[in-house]
């Protein structure tokens, strides 16, 4: 058997099969060492979290998940609080919510190493939970916050755990991320990101309409490789845009859960896929008697 994207690369070269992701891990372990930088070196270039940050002495950002909760236990942000939500809302309505999760998330560097060792391994067995039970617990961290009057998801956040536990050592920070990757090795496949994480959920109700999307203009091209369906973190997204043109469906990846990644863009060796706008999805044409079956057309 071939490994995933094997064909991409016999047909584009190595650096074009892995230039989205190289850029992905760029973007991520560099954001991760500039946060780093100030409480390693004392060069502090930024300041504070990816909960709040304060970058160059003059740029705020807030995450939207961190204030929805701090309003539901009854606290308002400051003035710096807001202009660094209204930023961090405006960018990722415009890039996709869920680009948090495969561009800046740390964590997401832990998931996709268990991901990677678990296909390694030849590890097939999974528990199943809903996609849904990660709305489910945004739902609850919210109600119980109102309830105790504290932020909670900050108390056991894998990202805030993360960065703690790069700045001071093994401990309980520790756990919680090993236990993520333990989880997603041996439990269940990408179940952390896919399944459970309630920042991911807030990031992608918050892309839900953006304009940058990711789409398969080539689909007619699409040999059945499945390499786009291995490597996705959400591959339940892919199959309407890559297969829907007899249900009336275009081409452009509309799921709110669409991490805009970019793996699948790697892998395909027919370049079925590439990044466009939402509203560059023109639908096939289609029979008089398919076209009144269409999904919006009953």
């Amino acid at each position: 058997m071939k490994p995933v994207g094997a064909d991409a690369v016999g047909e584009k070269g190595w650096l074009a099969a892995h230039k989205w992701l190289l850029l992905r891990r760029s973007s991520q372990l560099g954001i991760l060492g500039l946060f780093l930088l100030g409480p390693l070196t004392g060069i502090w270039v930024v300041k504070g979290n990816l909960s709040y940050s304060y970058t160059l002495g003059f740029l705020p950002l807030t995450d939207p998940y961190v204030v929805l909760q701090s309003l539901a236990t009854g606290h308002l942000p400051e003035k710096l609080g807001w202009i660094g939500l209204g930023l961090v809302v405006a960018f990722y309505f415009l890039v996709g919510g869920r680009a948090y999760c495969s561009w800046v998330c740390p964590v997401n560097l832990v998931t996709d190493a268990a991901a990677r060792l678990r296909q390694k391994l030849g590890i097939k067995g999974s528990i199943h939970i809903a996609r849904r039970t990660r709305y489910w617990i945004l739902a609850m961290t919210l109600v119980g916050s109102a309830l105790t009057g504290v932020v909670l998801w900050e108390l056991i956040n894998p990202v805030s755990m993360l960065h703690r536990g790069l700045i001071f050592g093994l401990g309980t920070a520790w756990t919680i991320v090993l236990a993520v990757f333990l989880f997603d090795l041996f439990v269940m496949s990408r179940g952390w990101c896919g399944h459970l994480c309630p920042v991911g959920a807030a990031y992608s109700l918050l892309g839900r309409w953006s304009p940058l999307r990711v789409a398969a203009p080539r689909r007619a091209a699409c040999n059945d490789c499945m390499d786009c369906f291995e490597v996705c973190p959400e591959p339940q997204v892919i199959r309407p845009a890559l297969k829907g043109a007899d249900k009336g469906l275009g081409p452009v990846i509309l799921a709110a859960n669409c991490t805009n990644c970019g793996r699948c863009v790697d892998v395909c060796g027919k370049d079925v896929f590439r990044f466009d706008l939402r509203f560059n999805n023109p639908l096939p044409e289609l029979p008089p008697d398919a076209r009144a079956a269409a999904p919006g057309n009953k």
